[in-house]
């Protein structure tokens, strides 16, 4: 074909094509259709900036620029920034600083930087301000931006503890990172799901024939074809934790975007045209949104079912689960006090928003014994949970699925479900076809999960000298209108919120209930964040009115390195303080508030808070990992791990455990994971497990097959094992003598024999890691803007197995906790509809909105974490928002008892205090 017959041609990093666009098609679109999966979707609203690539130099966002407009132009994207097989030097600035995390931004920043001139240097929030990242906290970006290096040299037997890169970095970098559907799959058919338009509803008659005649829909799915088996979305290692109260498709429908039917077609489009044509009668139901009135008496059910089977406490009262426990005797702690301090808090549904949206992709392939099975790849934190749901499902045999996840886009416990998956699976068996779904930005608002919205009303009693008497809380949970994670994220939520501080006398009384809204899932620290915003914050407020330094309060009661954590729930017998870095880390709290503050702009109000937070090292029940390491014919070694790794870190810290007990350098370990034919199983990347479970059995495999190899090399060399030693590339024994790897390999071959080994830990028992942040803040009164002056936080994260990535965690969830403790909020109008339903109105923290948080590591060892490791994943999200509370307290005197702290709300609060003490004004 030539130019004269389309009158269409685009140079795509120097390679031409000609194929004309579609009508309306956008660039991204093209492009990746051309193979340049670099080119990401984030939002498809020009918001995030993920997409964002060159034309004729200038960085537009391709989800928003007409593909037709880019005809006769040059377009790069990042797959084309390096020449010559060097790399451009930005992409070489990003590894350097390892500017990423999940990565999934990543092309997008690149792009954007390197259009950059000096002068633009010189204004980041201005420059960046079309892309956005939700891993790293921007610091990592903007040290690789100003040229700095963190990244160190690999070290023989030496590598735990160094800043060494991520084995992805020169794929993430060059846009060559496979993420979920960064693939060719042929025969590819495109699903789009119909959603409900009300909050509570019985379908009672559904027509699909207008969609069926659409050219190109191959088939319309309605609860008519799904099976009845109730199931619930949530992963855990236990199904039984979660409750059995969703269907695949089903006949009601219980919150405005509820999927009710499934239409697969050749094309996204002619799928979504499918959904317009489907008629659907519903018989609209009374629905109830607000949890307090769910539980009432009278109030519509929201799940007709019985108790004992679908594991919900309470249907008819709308209570999924519930939890009330009683330590000491309350009343009794409340009468010793001399001061009482009582309030009710209220928290917000926050979208985790991952850059990277829900989505799998499924299709048959045969397997290594000629039979078909079916595989399905997705953006999931689970593989092997999400394998078992599914064969559980479907009635399949587990040795006919395969599960895998490629690196995943983000992921903060929302991938913690399985909310793509089914649907796919099911698809893909009744046709035969590989089939594909990935949701958009605006069906990850309304269609996925979010953080539970809480109301938390807590109640202290101190004596006068600051010593706690009594801690009581209330929490209820809006789980909306599933309960996936809801009862374990409510039971949670109660637990170390209390147990970090020394009390006799402690009650709680928790509910997750029910109520006819989004269904809220898995979140980063797992309903810690919004109890520990209330108790931290009730904390301090308690200290103000006895009259004592609410740190001063704080070390009066927290609990020491020997002291059993109890919670009115009991004592876990697998948690233990197994080191404790609490005071280390109040420590640097004192140092930072003792040091001289910065300049306030003249006329606002300064303050400063802090908040402190504890979290177990894992979930309870257990939680399991495998490994396994074996030493490959040219003398490096092959780790196959089942965790996942989307922005975590774990693969850098599992190839450093396996470099240290081999004795060699990271860039000599391949890493195979998230895939359930590499090993036998694995719970899941959640609850910070993926160093402290999966690096613990990775620890075990590669201390066994240093202990293997090091025999059968004594048994090759005639020498006792005990006189042998392994480096990098050899075996080494007295006398000079010295084995390759290579040729030990060939020896073990001829043996019969294969020098590999497993490794497998169950999670438990568990430690703790302790996490304080420290804000000094400025409050503009006539605006309610907050400025923060100074951010300080201190990680017990025991032995900090790599620093700098460590720190991009502990970076990333403040940056993540200071979105949803300032502006974030998924919002609902009055018939439980998101109205949120894009970044530009969500509004996610860009580089403008964050600030340097200067993180401290405190000095431990733990004794169970594997080299002395402890999680940090989770835990640095938990005290920032009542640490700001606090700091704004400072500031202004006003107690902000409701999140987001948005700016208008803290104006109106303070414009509201003036009136009252205007002169005249009654008060």
């Amino acid at each position: 074909m030539t130019d004269e017959d389309t009158g269409f041609e685009i140079h795509v990093n120097e390679q031409r094509f000609d194929t004309r666009p579609r009508p309306g098609q956008c660039l991204r679109t093209y492009l990746r259709e051309r193979g340049w999966f670099g080119v990401k979707k984030g939002c498809d609203a020009g918001d995030c900036g993920a997409c964002t690539v060159h034309v004729d130099g200038e960085p537009v966002h391709s989800c928003l620029y007409p593909a037709v407009r880019a005809g006769g132009r040059a377009v790069t994207t990042v797959e084309g920034l390096a020449r010559d097989g060097e790399l451009h030097p930005v992409q070489q600035k990003f590894l350097d600083a390892q500017g990423f995390q999940c990565g999934f931004c990543t092309a997008g920043f690149l792009m954007t930087s390197a259009a950059l001139d000096e002068d633009q240097l010189t204004d980041l929030p201005r420059a960046l301000k079309g892309n956005l990242c939700r891993c790293t906290g921007y610091r990592a970006i903007e040290d690789a931006l100003r040229g700095v290096k963190h990244v160190e040299a690999p070290d023989a037997g030496a590598e735990v503890g160094r800043n060494l890169p991520a084995p992805a970095g020169p794929k993430v970098v060059t846009g060559t990172a496979r993420y979920t559907f960064d693939i060719d799959v042929p025969g590819l058919l495109h699903m789009k799901l119909l959603r409900s338009p009300h909050a509570h509803a019985r379908i009672t008659a559904i027509d699909t024939a207008a969609a069926l005649r659409v050219p190109g829909v191959h088939a319309v799915f309605t609860h008519h074809d799904a099976p009845h088996r109730l199931y619930s979305t949530a992963r855990h290692e236990h199904p039984e934790e979660d409750p059995d109260d969703t269907r695949l498709l089903d006949d009601t429908v219980r919150y405005v975007g509820q999927r009710v039917a499934a239409v697969v077609a050749d094309s996204e489009a002619a799928a979504e045209e499918g959904c317009r044509r489907i008629e659907v009668v519903y018989e609209v139901l009374p629905a109830v949104l607000d949890p307090e009135e769910a539980m009432r008496p009278g109030s519509p059910v929201v799940h007709h079912k019985d108790a004992g089977v679908a594991r919900i406490a309470r249907p008819m009262n709308n209570v999924v689960g519930e939890v009330h426990g009683e330590i000491g005797d309350v009343a009794a702690g409340f009468a010793a006090a001399d001061v009482v301090y009582e309030e009710t808090f209220r928290t917000q549904r926050v979208q985790h928003a991952s850059l990277e949206t829900h989505g799998a992709v499924a299709w048959f392939e045969q397997g290594e014994d000629g039979e078909e099975r079916l595989t399905v790849r997705s953006s999931t934190q689970t593989p092997f949970l999400t394998r078992r749901a599914l064969c559980a499902l479907f009635d399949l045999p587990e040795e006919r699925v395969r599960v895998v996840a490629g690196r995943v886009g983000g992921g903060f416990g929302g991938k913690q479900e399985m909310l793509v998956e089914d649907i796919v699976a099911f698809a893909t068996l009744r046709l035969r076809r590989p089939v594909k779904l990935e949701y958009t930005r605006a069906e990850q608002f309304y269609g996925a999960t979010t953080r539970h919205p809480f109301l938390i009303t807590v109640r202290l009693g101190a004596r006068r000298d600051g010593v706690l008497t009594a801690m009581q809380l209330r929490v209820v949970s809006n789980t909306g209108a599933y309960g996936n994670h809801g009862p374990a994220v409510m039971f949670h939520a109660c637990g170390e919120s209390l147990s970090v501080y020394r009390c006799p006398h402690k009650k709680a009384d928790g509910f997750a209930v029910y109520t006819h809204t989004v269904p809220a899932g898995a979140f980063r620290g797992y309903g810690l964040g919004q109890v520990t915003f209330a108790m931290e914050s009730a904390l301090d407020e308690l200290a103000r009115r006895i009259g004592i330094d609410p740190l001063v309060l704080r070390q009066k009661n927290i609990i020491g390195p020997d002291e059993p954590m109890v919670t009115p729930g009991g004592e876990e017998e697998d948690l233990h303080i197994a080191s404790y870095g609490l005071d280390q880390c109040l420590d640097i709290v004192r140092t930072a508030r003792a040091e001289p503050a910065a300049e306030a702009p003249a006329g606002w109000l300064v303050g400063e808070g802090a908040a402190l937070a504890m979290i177990a090292t894992g979930p309870p029940g257990g939680h399991i990992a495998d490994a396994r390491v074996t030493l490959l014919a040219d003398g490096t070694y092959d780790l196959a791990v089942g965790t996942a790794e989307f922005g975590n870190g774990t693969t850098t810290v599992h190839s450093q455990i396996a470099a240290g007990e081999l004795r060699t350098t990271s860039d000599r370990i391949t890493i195979r994971q998230s895939d359930t034919d590499v090993v036998r199983h694995d719970t899941g990347a959640f609850a910070s497990t993926g160093v402290v479970v999966a690096g613990k059995a990775s620890l075990r495999a590669c201390q066994a097959l240093a202990a293997s190899i090091l025999d059968f090399a004594a048994g090759q060399l005639g020498v006792a094992p005990g006189t042998c030693a392994l480096t990098g590339e050899a075996v080494t024994a007295p006398g000079g003598r010295r084995l390759p790897l290579k040729e030990l390999h060939a020896a073990a071959r001829a043996a019969g024999r294969e020098l590999a080994a497993d490794g497998h830990f169950g999670g438990t028992p568990r430690s703790v890691a302790f996490n304080a942040q420290w804000f000094r803040v400025a409050v503009d009164p006539g605006t309610g803007e907050i400025r923060i002056l100074r951010s300080v936080h201190a990680a017990d994260a025991g032995k900090v197995m790599n620093p700098m990535q460590c720190r991009g965690q502990v970076e990333g969830g403040v940056a993540q906790a200071l979105g949803a403790t300032l502006f974030e909020n998924v919002r609902l109008d009055d018939t439980g509809r998101v109205t949120t339903v894009a970044f530009r109105q969500y509004r996610l923290p860009a580089y403008a909105d964050v600030p340097r948080t200067e993180v401290h590591f405190m000095e431990t060892a733990d004794a169970i974490g594997p080299l002395g490791a402890k999680s940090m994943s989770e835990s640095p999200f938990n005290p920032v928002a009542p640490a700001l509370a606090n700091a704004i307290r400072d500031a202004t005197g006003l107690r902000f008892t409701e999140l987001p702290l948005t700016r208008d709300r803290i104006w109106l609060a303070l414009d509201q205090r003036a009136r009252t003490e205007e002169p005249g004004s009654g008060a």
